[in-house]
Order: C-alpha cells, then sequence, then structure tokens
C-alpha cells in the first residue's frame, strides 16, 4: 500500500489549503480514509475520517472549517481547510483504515503516508 499526500504549506491565518492524497496498492473503497496530525513529541491524533459508506467524523475543532472527501474512482481523498488557525500547525498524514472508522479511531489505521506539513502563520 502507498499513500502519498500533497497540498501542504505555508499559509496566513484566515487562509485555506487543500490537501490531497493518492493511494495504491489497495481496494480503496474497502477502507476507511482519515487525516491525522501530529506534532513533534505528541501522539498522532485524528483530525477527518470518511469511512468505506462515506459517513464522515471530525475532531471538533475541525467542525465547521475542514471538509474530508474521496473520490472511489480516482483511489483519492481530500481535506478542505478553511479559515485556518496558528494552532493548526502541524504535520498532516493520509491513513488507511478498516471499513467503519471514525476519527477517534486512530488504532484502526494500518497504513499510513508520509505526511505533508502546513504551517499557519499569525
Amino acid at each position: 500500500v502507498h499513500l502519498a499526500e500533497s497540498g501542504g504549506g505555508l499559509v496566513q491565518s484566515g487562509g485555506s489549503l487543500r490537501l490531497s492524497c493518492t493511494a495504491s496498492g489497495l481496494r480503496f473503497d474497502d477502507y476507511s480514509m482519515g487525516w491525522f496530525r501530529q506534532a513533534p513529541g505528541k501522539e498522532r491524533e485524528g483530525v477527518a475520517v470518511i469511512d468505506g459508506d462515506g459517513h464522515t467524523s471530525y475532531e471538533d475543532s475541525a467542525k465547521g472549517r475542514f471538509t474530508i472527501s474521496r473520490d472511489n474512482a480516482k483511489n483519492a481523498l481530500f481535506l478542505q481547510m478553511n479559515s485556518l488557525k496558528p494552532e493548526d500547525t502541524d504535520m498532516y498524514y493520509c491513513a488507511a483504515g478498516h471499513f467503519y472508522s471514525t476519527y477517534e479511531d486512530v488504532n484502526n489505521f494500518d497504513d499510513w503516508g508520509q505526511g505533508t506539513q502546513v504551517t499557519v502563520s499569525s
């Protein structure tokens, strides 16, 4: 399984970014797909997950600002990030996990990308 993220970068507070993840080596629509974040020295935590049925779940700080979506025909996952804040700064990872998962189910995700850095300046 190979997951490759793109779309991170440096943006000012209030700005937007769109993260993308392309997947190969798996039957994409058999998996939940999620975005997770991790700061140095901290545990990885869920941001948003879309399960195999298309149901979405979001960490509280992401609700109303971030939108997760997937394109099963293209094996692609997206995270539209709006109204970004400095506290959103982190490395963001794409991951594939069990068919029915939520953002809280970090341990359900077995395959991970290399990450893309998101930095929000104040």
